[in-house]
């Protein structure tokens, strides 16, 4: 059986695909293929062609996953563009991935100036018209809803989350093949069915924005699947609950921001919902603190797994919950990929316990569009590549992150990664989110500074300051406690909850 949704608009042509969960608005599987096949007419008549690149600016909508369907059934190279972006960093990733046509909502163009994207190509509107462009449904809608002759699987193309300077796009060898099959398309549900025993009885919440690489790859998987994949147009802690109860959610993929969140909702909020339906939640994007995940574990019970890899798709670990309560804290052994830690100054391969940059040996070729520079800096000689991570295996083969290698704080000549600080604030009650950085120091070149975003009704006071730095002390070795905490309304994130600290550097570094 081909692992497509038009597989399903054959065989359960009324069960919902995709239904958005604040409006309950949905298309079933027979309406997918309808609006899909129409949308890749389109896409043909405008002469984009297999290979072919398309980027989409919107939020999270049936429009979107329409538009989505349409290119990868057409043989296109699907870019999805960041809600937040401004124009000029928008108009960036459209001209980089060469983009032969550009879609956005009506929503995020309200925002956007629409001129300052420079559109070198043709320039469409979904859920409502915007000045200049033309409406993508209205011409889509006109168009035969019989397949395209020459239909071929597309493939996504993600770009890098930027965070610490420009995004660039993550290419991968176009290999057409019929739907379902070519560029990989079977190798996400397989894994899905694989790991999580999902089949079309499941019932998954994507809870985070599309336009990033693992909740885009992820729905699509469940759709390929003929499962009904529930949609949160935007991440809230109580709604988040509210939908694996209403929907009776099965599977589900959160970072740990979100687990956070949910967390620190009051008991009497928390014990509103039933969630029992839960059979899988998955996490991954982030480092999770040990006890967060504890406390998660303890509420929902020995069901949420993690993994660990990136838009690169180089490697990746695997852990399930029991592996985790007797490994607290890694993120698992390799089950894409072979695990190489390794230390930069000499080249060679350390021993376990000892933290040095991960790499991975992998099958899965990839390349950083129109930048070899880049690529050739993340790989060795060897063909390893690596994320930018730090961490240590132990004995039984299990990984443990430190930090990104791009965090590290040199202070007095001791390198210290701020992500076990960072991990040690965030269970104190006050603090709803946390940052540590590096800051200018004349004594030491650098100081460990907490920059934090306070929980509703905490006061960010010289008290408060004292107290958490005590707090922290209490938890972790004093040299790598912060020396000064200052206190931000809110702190520099992306929505898979990566924090953006070049973003925070900067105000102490200019």
């Amino acid at each position: 059986m081909s692992l497509h949704p038009c597989t399903y608009a054959s065989s359960t042509p009324d069960k919902p695909a995709i239904i958005m969960a604040g409006s309950g608005e949905q298309l079933t599987f027979a309406q997918l293929e309808d609006v899909s096949n129409r949308g890749a007419q389109l896409l043909r008549s405008l002469g984009l062609e297999n290979g072919d690149h398309i980027a989409v600016m919107a939020e999270n909508s049936l429009e979107y996953l329409a538009v989505s369907w349409a290119a990868l059934r057409s043989g296109l190279y699907f870019t999805p563009v960041p809600i937040g972006l401004t124009a000029e960093e928008a108009a960036y990733m459209i001209d980089d991935c060469d983009a032969k046509a550009f879609v956005v909502s009506a929503k995020v163009a309200a925002k956007l100036s629409i001129d300052g994207l420079k559109l070198s190509c043709p320039g469409f509107s979904v859920g409502g018209d915007v000045a200049g462009l033309r409406r993508f449904e209205t011409e889509r809608d006109a168009m035969p809803a019989q397949r395209i002759d020459d239909e071929c699987e597309g493939l996504n193309m993600m770009y890098s989350s930027g965070t610490t300077g420009k995004p660039k796009g993550i290419s991968r060898p176009f290999m057409p093949g019929p739907l379902g099959e070519g560029n990989s398309a079977a190798g996400f549900p397989g894994m899905q069915q694989q790991m999580f025993r999902a089949s079309s009885a499941a019932t998954y919440l994507a809870p985070a924005p599309l336009y990033h690489a693992a909740p885009l790859y992820w729905l699509q998987a469940y759709t390929r699947l003929g499962a009904t994949v529930v949609v949160m147009e935007s991440f809230e802690a109580e709604a988040a609950l509210a939908a694996i109860d209403q929907y009776q959610i099965t599977h589900s993929q959160w970072v740990p921001t979100m687990f956070i969140k949910m967390l620190k909702l009051d008991d009497t909020v928390r014990s509103k919902y039933r969630l029992d339906s839960l059979q899988v939640a998955v996490h991954a994007a982030a480092p999770c603190p040990i006890p967060v995940k504890q406390q998660m574990i303890d509420w929902w019970g020995p069901k949420i797994f993690e993994y660990y890899t990136g838009s690169e798709g180089n490697g990746m670990t695997f852990i399930t919950p029991q592996e985790w309560l007797a490994n607290p804290g890694s993120v698992g052994r390799p089950i894409v990929g072979e695990l190489h830690i390794v230390d930069d100054e000499s080249g060679q391969e350390l021993p376990a316990d000892q933290a040095g940059t991960i790499y991975f040996a992998s099958p899965y070729p990839f390349a950083y569009h129109k930048a070899p520079e880049k690529t050739a800096s993340v790989t060795l000689k060897n063909g390893w590549s690596t994320l930018g991570d730090v961490g240590y295996v132990n004995e039984q083969g299990y990984l443990f992150l430190t930090d990104r290698k791009s965090n590290m704080i040199i202070s007095g000549g001791v390198n210290i990664y701020p992500q076990e600080t960072e991990n040690a604030l965030i269970m104190h009650p006050a603090v709803a989110d946390v940052a540590v950085i590096g800051v200018p120091d004349e004594e030491f070149g650098e100081s460990v500074k907490a920059v934090v975003q306070l929980q509703p009704d905490w006061e960010g006071d010289a008290d408060l300051a004292v107290e958490l730095i005590a707090f922290c002390k209490d938890q972790i070795a004093k040299l790598k406690c912060p020396k000064s905490v200052d206190f931000v309304a809110e702190l520099p994130r992306s929505d898979t909850g990566k924090l953006i600290k070049r973003k925070l550097k900067a105000r102490y570094w200019s």
